[in-house]
């Protein structure tokens, strides 16, 4: 089942990197927990994304699942930084949040496109895997924008005539 020990060091800290994800997400915000958790989380993404680019099984080279790390890396960065430059940064929250929930979102869409390289044949791999990735897509996309809207500032009255 495993193809070498990074594989088996990328799906643990990927089961790792889900469990905790999921702890965040379903839990209070801006406590202690949701920081010890939340960076036990970006620990682990690098780990999921460090050994990404070392694994080629799928493709033979550097390919889609490759791209998609570095798409993983720069939603963790843009998580990060809001939250490292808060006191320079206004609305950092508001991109804290938004960046970090789009990175759960795409673990769990990698999740299912690694389950199913394992359980599918290559004729109808990328299809379903296109497939998963959407819907799990639709469906973060619609809870990101639901509990967004309360972390914008308040918009500035528009003056007439200026």
């Amino acid at each position: 089942m495993f193809h070498s020990t990074t594989g088996l060091i990328h799906l643990l800290s990927a089961l790792l990197a889900m469990l905790v994800g999921a702890v965040v997400l379903l839990n209070r915000k801006g406590g202690r927990l949701h920081r010890q958790i939340g960076y036990l989380y970006v620990v682990a993404m690098l780990v999921v994304n460090a050994t990404a680019f070392t694994i080629f099984r799928v493709t033979g080279s550097f390919g889609p699942f490759h791209w998609l790390a570095l798409a993983s890396l720069v939603s963790l960065a843009g998580g990060m930084v809001p939250l490292l430059a808060r006191r320079r940064l206004g609305g950092w929250l508001y991109w804290h949040y938004y960046f970090m929930n789009w990175s759960v979102v795409g673990l769990y869409a990698a999740f299912w496109a690694e389950t199913f390289t394992r359980l599918l044949p290559m004729n109808v791999f990328w299809p379903v895997v296109v497939a998963a990735t959407a819907g799990t897509t639709a469906v973060g996309a619609r809870l990101i924008r639901r509990h967004a809207a309360h972390l914008l500032p308040p918009a500035a009255p528009k003056t007439v005539g200026h």
